[in-house]
């Protein structure tokens, strides 16, 4: 293997004296695979951290300039039998998709010959107990070869190619056993066929291969499911920016060629596309994807704007304060990337178990061998109980204890509105036992209602709809929802920042922000409104509240039933959080929360030994949907919250967070009663192959038993726990 060379361009220098890589490793497959890349990495003169991520199936590795290097990183994990490349989006995403492609034509091929080689060896076994010819068995096992050296060749690279590497690393991997077991099976069976013996076992080999790459599928696939969630941040970004000269011309530049000090326009419609203040203009910013909040904020000179925030109803001039690497969006994608690799130290118990798993199948095939060899048995009988060893031990049972699980769990939650996309986050949503909630599009639709339509006369609600009918802010819209049928009014204009207003007879009428539309009026503080001012009446007042989710109460109540203590965390502001932490019972709030402070709150957390899972929607929840033990996300959050939950649910009920907390808990019995069956499995039949007394078929036979039993105990999960 030779090393490759990294460009410039892919290496980190945010701090003087420091640099670092962020590295795809093809062929990292499990929790001691992720052991060896750290363990050999933090070897490395000058290197200062390496975390290896399972799920990305990245490294990121730190080191002091001058003391290490690029090459000796990747001369490092070269060294160590893995092939790794410079992270590119779009590299990254092909090669998992044609690393897919390759597994589940090996799978389909293994089981297509495993069907025809046991037709084949059905007509043997029957051959053996009645008149058969040795010609005609002979012929019958020179087919099985033909199909089954080519498939082995073919399905078993990903088994080979595996352990391969762990064996130029001088380790040992899940994998070696299995190979080595395929291995010696498809040559004692051509040797035996050459000699017209009555028994072959290609059958055991091809079969062995199938069911372990259909346990090697579905774990793909549920690692593939999550992704890094910091590449789809980049739809958030504007791709331009319209920079204003000195002169006040205007031109079209890339976001990376933003300074500090520079002055951008930005048009109604457009993203922000730096950190900056208004320089000139009002208008109504877009803030929930960086608050949580999800009425627009007015701002006019002098007011803050962040990159990606969207200008909704006027043209602005920013001063850019921040641009590219030091944006809050860039923060946001820093703090996200963090949370991913502090994730990657989670193992599962399946590759805990592994760990010990391959030297001990080589110690007791080994010994099998020898201690036959020292009965006086020959060389092949010896041999062929060697390899029943290999194989009845394979660990088809174990590499299905999670995956079966998770693909029936995975079924029956989509069936409930929940998609699971960590292969990881049943495991840990098991042990939770705290869930905080954000409030906005969380706990609530994230949808403004008018709340005091009983206190407004059907005639002012009518005249205030017409001019509502021209915008398309939120509020209008809500305040258009609760109006009876209307014709939208003639010459309505929008003032970007305030509001709606048109000339009648009588004088103006307006609709808009208080201080605007009623400056003399007393305002009511902690609601959002609007105010309605018409020269024949006095100031009207429309309220505004983001409604509950219509089952918030009772999910939240079962939950405490289920021994979950419940929390709300929420960017709104204080009245607004108090108000539905008071609706639902909660007494444990924060309000006001950056993402940061929400990390740090999960974190002091953490640290106290409480596993906590967030519900959180919107790019300010995030960073902490990513840093939380395990996380929810509803359907209608930011595509980029939704890339960053384990779990993202339908619909406007949080009974899906329920139903995942329930199946979670009954998934973490199945997996350790299947733990339980295998190694149970393992303890009878070992010393019963170690004895002799199974052939390599009959081997394969009951490994492949053990493997329908421990899906057939996943199987269960599709009825326990259901609710009347």
């Amino acid at each position: 293997m030779t090393a490759i060379a990294i460009s410039e361009r892919f290496i980190r220098r945010a701090t003087p004296g420091f640099a670092g890589v962020t590295l795809a490793v093809e062929n990292m497959h499990c929790a001691g695979c992720m052991r060896r890349i750290e363990d050999g990495l933090l070897k490395v003169p000058g290197v200062i951290g390496a975390r290896a991520n399972l799920t990305t199936k990245r490294v990121a590795v730190d080191w002091q300039d001058g003391k290490s290097s690029p090459d000796a990183v990747i001369g490092a994990l070269d060294a160590l039998g893995y092939r790794v490349a410079p992270v590119d989006p779009e590299e990254a995403r092909g090669r998992e998709a044609a690393e897919d492609k390759r597994l589940l034509k090996a799978m389909a091929v293994a089981g297509f010959a495993a069907a025809n080689i046991m037709l084949l060896s059905v007509s043997v076994w029957s051959g053996n107990v009645s008149d058969m010819g040795e010609a005609t068995r002979s012929l019958m096992h020179w087919l099985s070869a033909l199909i089954a050296i080519p498939t082995v060749a073919y399905s078993g690279m990903p088994f080979f190619r595996s352990a391969a590497t762990a064996l130029k690393a001088r380790s040992v991997n899940m994998d070696v056993p299995i190979s080595l077991g395929v291995i010696l099976a498809v040559l004692m069976s051509l040797y035996n066929t050459w000699q017209h013996a009555h028994h072959a076992y290609f059958d055991a080999a091809v079969s062995l291969l199938f069911f372990l790459l259909i346990g090697r599928y579905l774990d793909r696939r549920m690692r593939t499911q999550a992704r890094s969630v910091a590449t789809n941040l980049l739809a958030l970004k504007a791709s331009a920016a319209t920079v204003v000269e000195d002169d006040g011309t205007t031109r079209r530049v890339p976001i990376d060629v933003l300074k500090a000090g520079m002055t951008v326009l930005v048009a109604a419609g457009e993203r922000i596309p730096a950190d900056g203040a208004v320089a000139t203009g009002a208008s109504d910013i877009d803030t929930s994807l960086i608050t949580g909040e999800s009425v627009p904020q007015a701002v006019t000179v002098g007011g803050k704007v962040f990159a990606g925030m969207m200008n909704l109803t006027g043209a602005l001039r920013v001063t850019v304060t921040a641009s590219e690497d030091n944006t809050l969006l860039a923060e946001i994608v820093r703090l996200m990337e963090a949370a991913e690799q502090g994730r990657a130290k989670y193992v599962r118990l399946a590759d805990r178990m592994a760990r010990h798993y391959a030297p001990a199948v080589h110690v007791l095939a080994a010994l099998t061998l020898a201690g036959w060899l020292i009965a006086g048995a020959g060389f092949e009988a010896a041999l062929m109980n060697a390899i029943a060893v290999l194989i009845i031990t394979c660990p088809c049972a174990l590499g299905l204890a999670v995956p079966a699980v998770q693909v029936v769990a995975s079924g029956r939650l989509f069936r409930a509105g929940v998609l699971l996309k960590a292969g990881d986050a049943l495991e840990r949503l098991a042990e939770v036992r705290h869930i905080v909630f954000d409030k906005t599009g969380t706990l609530t639709v994230g949808e403004p209602v008018l709340i005091n339509t009983v206190d407004i006369p059907t005639e002012v609600l009518s005249r205030a709809a017409t001019l509502a009918a021209a915008s398309r802010h939120p509020l209008s819209k809500a305040l258009l929802r609760a109006a009876p049928a209307i014709a939208p009014a003639d010459g309505v204009r929008e003032v970007a920042g305030f509001g709606l207003e048109r000339e009648v007879a009588a004088g103006r009428e307006r609709l808009g922000r208080r201080e605007w539309a009623a400056p003399d009026a007393v305002g009511m503080g902690d609601v959002t409104e609007l105010w309605f001012s018409a020269p024949d009446i006095a100031p009207v007042c429309f309220r505004f509240e983001d409604r509950l989710r219509e089952d918030a109460a009772a999910v939240i109540k079962a939950l405490r039933d289920e021994g979950i203590a419940v929390s709300l965390l929420s960017g709104d502001r204080a009245a607004v959080a108090r108000r539905t932490a008071e609706a639902l019972g909660l007494t444990d709030w924060a309000a006001e929360q950056t993402p940061d402070q929400k990390i740090a709150w999960l974190k002091a957390k953490s640290a106290n030994g409480v596993k906590v899972a967030m519900v959180g929607d919107g790019l300010n929840d995030a960073p902490s949907l990513a840093a939380a033990y395990v996380s929810l996300s509803p359907s209608s959050a930011a595509d980029v919250a939704q890339t960053a939950a384990d779990f993202v649910f339908q619909g406007e009920r949080l009974q899906p967070v329920l139903e995942a907390v329930r199946v979670s808990r009954a998934s973490r019995r199945l997996v350790v009663q299947n733990f339980a069956l295998s190694i149970g499995y393992n303890a009878l039949a070992v010393p019963i192959a170690m004895a002799g007394l199974v052939t390599p078929l009959i081997a394969a036979i009951a490994m492949s038993s053990s493997s329908l039993i421990v899906t057939g105990n996943a199987l269960r999960l599709r009825f326990m726990g259901r609710q009347p």
